[in-house]
């Protein structure tokens, strides 16, 4: 099940979610936190769905349906961090992906920052993996520390697990300038280390589909460090198939292990 923003575009968000589930072999559940306006390049706009709306979406369809694992994404509000929060407490034994930041989506400005207090204190808690890059992470740090020059990267994510998070996994990591590099952490510290050779072009919709591809693969029964390495093999792959829909950024492909081979081309 994801709780996440309606991406007209099918970049990010639900829809990003719901192909990479089904990539994986799952059935997607989509629970709309938020309605955004944009086109390939850009997000112009976006409605926040009301709390209720977003409690009922969730309530009924766990009533009727087993869930295997959740995937909280773009929440829009506080009022929806707490709802869902709220909603995932009941089902502890169910894994959580949290990946609550999209550079895609507007700057939600002085309530951004109440936003990100209430992640760290609602969700983060009940959380098995968090995915943020290392920017992402410095900004979610500042909710508990002074803004700081010094590498804090382990410090600041070991304070996430000391939360109750079981797992911290950071993109962005240091590495090689050509290369993309990802670390995943538990209260063990760092227990793998990825690097990938950096693809040229802008994408959009590559974090959605790295997150909900972590999930389909521990609703699928895989451990965490496994799933996390099975799903950057995927968006690697994905990104390199990435299609140019519109005038914007590259949409990366979930679907390229089904076309022939000249489809491809």
């Amino acid at each position: 099940m994801s709780f996440n923003v309606a991406d007209p575009v099918g970049a990010t968000g639900i829809q990003a979610d719901l192909a990479s589930f089904a990539a994986m072999g799952c059935h997607g559940l989509s629970v709309i936190t938020s309605i955004a306006v944009g086109d390939t390049a850009r997000v112009e706009d976006a409605q926040t769905i009301d709390a209720d709306w977003v409690s009922d979406q969730a309530r009924v369809i766990l009533e009727d349906m087993a869930v295997t694992a959740f995937k909280v994404g773009y929440l829009g509000g506080i009022e929806n961090v707490s709802v869902i929060a709220e909603i995932v407490s009941d089902y502890p034994d169910i894994p959580l992906v949290l990946d609550p930041f999209s550079s895609r989506m507007p700057d939600l400005g002085a309530d951004g920052d109440d936003l990100l207090v209430a992640l760290r204190e609602l969700l983060v808690p009940q959380t098995t993996l968090l995915l943020l890059s290392t920017v992402e992470l410095a900004r979610l740090a500042e909710t508990w520390r002074e803004p700081s020059n010094r590498d804090t990267l382990t410090e600041d994510v070991m304070h996430l697990i000391d939360l109750g998070c079981e797992y911290v996994f950071v993109t962005g990591t240091p590495d090689d300038v050509h290369n993309v590099a990802n670390s995943l952490y538990n209260e063990s510290g760092r227990v793998r280390h990825d690097s990938w050779a950096r693809q040229p072009g802008a994408f959009s919709g590559a974090g959605s589909t790295l997150s909900a591809t972590i999930a389909a693969m521990l609703a699928n029964g895989l451990d965490v460090p496994e799933a996390v390495l099975e799903a950057q093999e995927f968006i690697v792959a994905a990104l390199a198939h990435a299609g140019r829909m519109g005038m914007g950024k590259l949409i990366p492909d979930r679907l390229f292990w089904a076309r022939e081979p000249d489809d491809l081309a």
